[in-house]
């Protein structure tokens, strides 16, 4: 509810920087990949150098990369953990891609818009950070992500915080190296949401409450539609308590691989 209320209130899209992600990986290549298409030896301390270079390089460079995150809507298909993960007390907007795309082409950014793929099979044997930052790892394939992007580069950004006191190259930056302080977390672009949204959808998990609320904030703005529930909405949907306690139940997930330990 928190970034709805804020798009309706600010009428601005909100980009986060891709480094401060949850996924820590958000924009680097694979460290497997990466040891293939350079040509190097993991057990050489020489191209373990080399790849550290490479990857403290590029997770830099992935700091001038701004993401809103879209979820690639299929009828029929919609799935109570997309609701647990992002929008489990409030909402959902919707568009189409086309009107997305005209959103981005009037900013004066220099912006991107595609779908993420998963894993690293369709990757084009090169390495080239835009393919790595519409790259996801294979556990995050439900998501079905739609990724727009602003590009926001640092003009007095060295490339060189991965370095040590040593100059010995590190696959991240180093906190003893910061970034320049006027960097920031996250940018917002002004909209018009009427151009943008299309439906509103609640969670079926919202409380009255929330409901009123989204429906005074859709009223307010003078859509063409209203606020409805969720199409998972039913008296047979458990609650979120009950979902989360029988994930393995309800979730259409992929369970984490279950590690036995030898005796």
């Amino acid at each position: 509810m928190r970034k709805f209320r804020d798009l309706m209130a600010s009428e601005e899209l909100y980009f986060r920087r891709a480094d401060l992600y949850p996924d820590e990986s958000e924009g680097l290549p694979p460290e497997t990949y990466a040891l293939r298409i350079l040509g190097l030896n993991p057990y050489d301390i020489n191209d373990r150098f080399t790849l550290h270079n490479h990857l403290g390089f590029i997770a830099q460079a992935r700091e001038a990369f701004y993401i809103s995150c879209w979820y690639l809507y299929k009828e029929g298909l919609e799935i109570l953990d997309m609701w647990e993960a992002y929008g489990r007390d409030g909402v959902a907007i919707c568009t189409r891609y086309e009107l997305l795309h005209d959103v981005l082409n009037g900013l004066h950014d220099d912006a991107h818009l595609g779908r993420v793929q998963y894993g690293t099979d369709h990757l084009t044997d090169r390495f080239n950070g835009m393919e790595f930052i519409f790259t996801k790892q294979l556990k995050y394939a439900l998501e079905c992500e739609v990724r727009a992007l602003i590009t926001s580069y640092d003009p007095l950004g060295s490339g060189n915080r991965h370095l040590d006191l040593n100059n010995s190259p590190h696959p991240r930056p180093l906190p003893m190296n910061p970034r320049n302080p006027w960097v920031p977390d996250s940018k917002r672009r002004r909209i018009d949401l009427r151009s943008l949204i299309t439906d509103v959808v609640i969670s079926p998990w919202s409380e009255p409450d929330a409901v009123e609320e989204i429906g005074l904030w859709t009223r307010s703005k003078t859509f063409s539609f209203s606020a409805r529930r969720s199409e998972l909405t039913s008296p047979n949907t458990p609650s979120l308590a009950e979902f989360r306690e029988h994930k393995q139940l309800f979730s259409t997930r992929p369970q984490e691989p279950i590690v036995l330990e030898a005796v």
